[in-house]
C-alpha cells in the first residue's frame, strides 16, 4: 500500500510538471514542496514525539545563510555548502536538545522561541557575514553537471524528489519500533520511560532530524530566490509552520502536505489581509483547534465516515410495517 501511494504521489508530481505552463504557478508548487519539508520535519517533532517547538524558523534560516554564505561568498560548491550546513545544522540542534528538552510543555515552546530569537538576532547584527538587514545576494544557482536548476521545471522535480525521500524516510521511522516509541512518549513520556524506552536518545534525535529537515528546506529555498534575508526567518515563519502541521493534522505525514499546501497558498487568496497576517493564522488555529482538533486529514477523514454511517442506517434500521 505505501509502494501505491508513493507511486501515485511520484505520477502526480510527474504529471504536474508536465502540463504546468505558467512560471509563476510552477515557482508556486515549488514553495509547497520547501514549506512541506519545513512542515514535515516539526510534525515529527510535534505531531509523533509530542515536543512542543515555536523556534523551527531558526534551523531553517541555519541552513539557508550557512549555504549562502560558503557559496556566495567564499566560492564553495552549493552541494559542499549543502554539507557543510547540514552538518552545522545538526551539532547545533544537538546542543539545544540535550539541555531545551528536559523541559515540557509550555517551558519547552518559550524556550525554543528564545532559541528562535538568538539565531533572528544573529543574522541581523552579524552584518559583515549575512548582510544584516539588507540581505545576501548572489547566491549561486544549482547544477548537476551541465544541467541547470536554475529554477523551472528542473527545480521544481529536484525539490519534490527530496520532499518524496523525506517522505519514505518518515514513513520508515513511524513504522518501525521508533515510531511507536515516539507515540508512547506523546502519550505518556514517564509511562514510556517506565516500560524501559530512552525517552531523552529518542527525544533528541527527533528533534535533530526534524532541524535538518528544516535546513535542507532553507538550502533549496536560499538557491531558488537567490537571495535571503532575516525576515524570511522570524517569528512569524515559525508561527506559520506550526500552523501548517496543526491544519494538516498532527501525527499525519501526508497531512504535513496538505497543510504546507494551504498555508503556501493562502496569502495568494488573502491579498486584502496582508498587514493582518499574524490575526488571520490565529483565527485559523482557533477555529481548526475547537471543530478539527485532529487537523483537516483525520477530520474530513472521519466527516465522511460519518456520513457514510448516516447514509447506511435508514437501510438497516428500518423494519418491515406489513405483519405488524
Amino acid at each position: 500500500m505505501s509502494k501505491m501511494k508513493h507511486g501515485f504521489f511520484l505520477l502526480t508530481i510527474v504529471i504536474a510538471g508536465m502540463a504546468m505552463s505558467n512560471s509563476y504557478h510552477l515557482q508556486l508548487l515549488t514553495f509547497i514542496g520547501i514549506n512541506t519539508l519545513l512542515a514535515l520535519g516539526l510534525n515529527m517533532l510535534m505531531g509523533y514525539a509530542g515536543q512542543i517547538s515555536l523556534g523551527h524558523a531558526a534551523f531553517y534560516g541555519l541552513g539557508a545563510y550557512t549555504s549562502a554564505v560558503l557559496s556566495a561568498t567564499m566560492n564553495w560548491s552549493p552541494w559542499l555548502a549543502l554539507f557543510a550546513a547540514i552538518v552545522l545544522t545538526t551539532l547545533v540542534a544537538f546542543l539545544v536538545a540535550l539541555p531545551m528538552l528536559k523541559l515540557s510543555g509550555y517551558y519547552l515552546g518559550m524556550g525554543t522561541l528564545g532559541f528562535g530569537m538568538i539565531v533572528f538576532i544573529l543574522i541581523r547584527q552579524w552584518s559583515t557575514v549575512t548582510g544584516g538587514d539588507s540581505g545576501l545576494v548572489g547566491i549561486p544557482a544549482l547544477s548537476l553537471g551541465p544541467l541547470s536548476l536554475a529554477s523551472g521545471k528542473a527545480y521544481f522535480y529536484l525539490v519534490w524528489a527530496v520532499v518524496l525521500m523525506c517522505f519514505v524516510i518518515c514513513e520508515r521511522v513511524v513504522d518501525s519500533r521508533v515510531g511507536r516509541a515516539l507515540r508512547a512518549i506523546h502519550d505518556g513520556e514517564h509511562v514510556a520511560a517506565a516500560m524501559g524506552i530512552d525517552t531523552s536518545r529518542l527525544k533528541v534525535g527527533v528533534f535533530v532530524l526534524s532541524a535538518v529537515f528544516a535546513a535542507l528546506a532553507g538550502f533549496l529555498y536560499a538557491h531558488l530566490v537567490s537571495f535571503i534575508s532575516p525576515n524570511s526567518f522570524d517569528f512569524l515563519v515559525s508561527v506559520r509552520i506550526v500552523t501548517m502541521v496543526v491544519i494538516g493534522g498532527m501525527a499525519s505525514i501526508w497531512g504535513s502536505l496538505l497543510g504546507a499546501s494551504l498555508l503556501t497558498l493562502l496569502p495568494e487568496w488573502l491579498h486584502v489581509f496582508t498587514d493582518y497576517e499574524m490575526v488571520v493564522y490565529g483565527l485559523i488555529l482557533m477555529t481548526i483547534m475547537i471543530f478539527l482538533p485532529q487537523g483537516l486529514t483525520r477530520g474530513l477523514l472521519d466527516l465522511y465516515e460519518q456520513s457514510r454511517t448516516i447514509y447506511r442506517r435508514p437501510a438497516t434500521s428500518q423494519e418491515p410495517t406489513a405483519n405488524r
